[in-house]
């Protein structure tokens, strides 16, 4: 009780400044002459793809398997497809943590612009562009499409870039069989996956920059995320089966500093690290259900060291997402855990790791219902657990890398069934308050680090806004 009544008095006296900031950012979101680019680009409203954002519906799904290029008929813009998202904040934790949450904020109660992204996303070229041409260039053209994203980091306090990814798609028939498919380049593997399951997509979609977090995570879960390009295809088979295979290669230093990635904190690629999917998904009634199977493997020189041999890892990933609508109800369930084996021969031998093999686990169960498009809530539990690993987990007194714990969010669409802000059709906001608790964390419930902070002195309360405009 007492926990409870310290975080509802953080939230009456801490954001003063935070309210402000949203006010100000109604009022210049209300000004802008620029529509959401997908929504501009199709007609049709957010909550027409969305399940409350970002959890896409099955038209959200189709119109990324179609390659972002669905368009409205009557649509004839010139205008570049160009959004912009501001997610101003509020991060408690229920102790302060020592030395700063991070550079440039305090030890708690932290008001933050937590990121600040500009998009250029759907159809590579505005239709008005391809409109005077010759009717056989412009059919083609009109089959590629992009979803790049850039991104000012209120934590770090710095640009970079974030999921970027250009894709070609088109329709044809395989063996009889009515087929979508296509080509991408993107620099996140499972960023072209259309389901919220998978790492790039998945739950609980954003969290504090400033808050604490475990340490250990797969290869999958964004190991590879902005340091990487792939190429690769997928294909969509009667709507049922779905298969996607592409290869990663890690980018050269110099082209990730110019992208604001620190090329020092990531493992280079030998060769080409390989990505795959395939996911069988049935639509019967008013329900959607989804199962697959995902895998990445890589060999790597970690921090770039290429005097030693490679570690090798293999991830390989279980999911399943169920979605129901009916009425004014919208609930979806997912699913997913990736199971990791990684032979630690470089790392071994550079006094990385004391394990010539390891293993991680990590499982993720996820309920998401919103009522009315305007009013809902998600639950989710979260377990990262493998290997003991005195050298790889020195930072963990007890050498484990297990974190596991729950969370609980509130989410509410002001907006969303009046088609946007005031002066601002189809654009979006999201107001969010979530709780974290943990269990464990970085291998232990009480003094994991040997400082005297506990598992649940991490627990988080996070107040955030996502405007989409």
């Amino acid at each position: 009780m007492n926990t409870c009544r310290t975080h509802i008095t953080t939230i009456l006296k801490m954001p003063r400044l935070l309210w402000c900031m949203l006010l100000l950012m109604s009022f210049l979101a209300s000004k802008a002459q620029a529509l959401p680019s997908f929504s501009r680009q199709t007609g049709m409203s957010c909550v027409d793809c969305h399940a409350g954002f970002p959890v896409l519906t099955e038209e959200g799904r189709m119109f990324k398997i179609g390659g972002y290029t669905k368009t409205d008929a009557l649509e004839k813009s010139n205008f570049p497809p160009l959004s912009l998202m501001l997610q101003p904040s509020l991060t408690h934790t229920d102790k302060s943590q020592p030395g700063g949450a991070a550079a440039h904020v305090g030890k708690n109660d932290n008001v933050a612009l937590s990121a600040v992204s500009l998009f250029y996303s759907g159809r590579l070229l505005p239709a008005g562009l391809t409109a005077g041409m010759d009717s056989d260039a412009a059919a083609f053209l009109n089959k590629f499409g992009a979803f790049t994203q850039a991104t000012y980091d209120g934590g770090a306090r710095q640009f970079h870039w974030d999921n970027v990814e250009f894709r070609y798609a088109d329709k044809a028939r395989w063996f009889g069989t009515p087929t979508t498919y296509g080509l991408y380049v993107n620099n996140n593997p499972s960023f072209s996956d259309p389901w919220n399951t998978l790492p790039a997509w998945t739950f609980p979609f954003s969290s504090s920059v400033v808050a604490p977090k475990p340490a250990a995570a797969t290869l999958l879960d964004g190991g590879f995320a902005q340091q990487v390009l792939g190429l690769g295809g997928y294909a969509f088979l009667n709507n049922t089966i779905y298969l996607d295979v592409a290869g990663y290669r890690t980018l050269g230093r110099r082209f990730q500093r110019a992208m604001g990635v620190d090329p020092n904190e990531n493992a280079l690629i030998s060769g080409i690290a390989p990505y795959w999917r395939l996911a069988y998904t049935k639509k019967i009634r008013n329900s959607s259900f989804e199962a697959g199977i995902f895998g990445l493997h890589g060999s790597t020189h970690p921090g770039r060291d290429t005097s030693s041999e490679t570690d090798r890892t293999r991830d390989i990933g279980f999911d399943a997402q169920y979605q129901f609508s009916k009425g004014v109800a919208e609930l979806n369930v997912f699913f997913s855990r990736i199971q990791e084996r990684t032979i630690e021969n470089a790392s071994e031998a550079l006094g990385g790791s004391a394990n010539h093999t390891n293993h991680l686990h990590s499982t993720k169960l996820g309920f998401d219902y919103l009522h009315d498009k305007t009013i809902g809530g998600t639950v989710g539990l979260f377990r990262v657990d493998g290997s003991t690993d005195a050298t790889l987990y020195a930072d963990n007194l007890t050498g484990s890398p297990k974190s596991d714990g729950a969370f609980f969010q509130v989410n509410y669409h002001p907006f969303a069934k009046r088609g946007g802000l005031p002066g601002m059709p189809n654009s979006d906001v999201k107001v969010s308050l979530k709780y974290v608790m943990y269990s464990h964390f970085n291998g232990a419930r009480e003094n994991y680090d040997g400082s005297g902070r506990n598992a649940k002195d991490n627990n988080t309360l996070y107040l955030e806004t996502w405007f989409n405009f």
